[in-house]
């Protein structure tokens, strides 16, 4: 898998997009390297419209229709962080190859992707341990279903400890 590097402290800004299926931890590891970069950091979760978050909540898949609104506010989220000079760090799904393709469409070269990369039991055993979120265990296969893996992306066992997590991924993103 080829991997793209952080850009030096005089480069342009740049979005990095912790991706990968619900539960594999896109939000604790993209906070904690947010946190170690001194970079804003965002949910996408925090962008789907309440109809969508209703929808999962009741534990209905999303379909692609559904989705268009959320990934519209992400595309213009992008643009806005990166025309204000914004290092941004994005946790998000991203789980099909033209979702991707869309958020990098204003911004070639400026977005890199961190496929945080486990199997279906070890995801459906955090998801049994999580409460308080509108992402049920019962939407998990749909997850891996919509799943297409990025051909270009940083990828993570997410398996490992959050800290081995960051760790590897502050390293990658230094070039190192």
């Amino acid at each position: 898998m080829r991997t793209a590097n952080a850009p030096s402290e005089d480069a342009a800004k740049m979005i990095v997009v912790v991706m990968g299926v619900s539960g594999v931890g896109k939000s604790t590891v993209g906070k904690r390297l947010a946190d170690g970069l001194h970079w804003e950091f965002a949910d996408a979760d925090n962008y789907h419209p309440p109809a969508n978050v209703a929808k999962m909540s009741r534990g209905i898949p999303l379909d692609d229709s559904d989705r268009a609104p959320w990934l519209l506010s992400l595309e213009l989220a992008v643009e806005q962080w990166l025309a204000e000079e914004r290092d941004v760090i994005l946790a998000c799904s991203a789980l099909k190859a033209a979702f991707r393709a869309r958020l990098c469409s204003h911004a070639p070269g400026r977005i890199q992707f961190i496929y945080l990369k486990a199997d279906y039991l070890a995801i459906a055993e955090r998801l049994a341990n999580r409460r308080n979120h509108f992402m049920k265990k019962e939407l998990l296969k749909s997850q891996f279903d919509s799943l297409e893996e990025p051909e270009v992306a940083i990828q993570v066992d997410a398996t490992q400890s959050l800290e081995a997590i960051v760790d590897e991924i502050a390293s990658s993103l230094k070039g190192q």
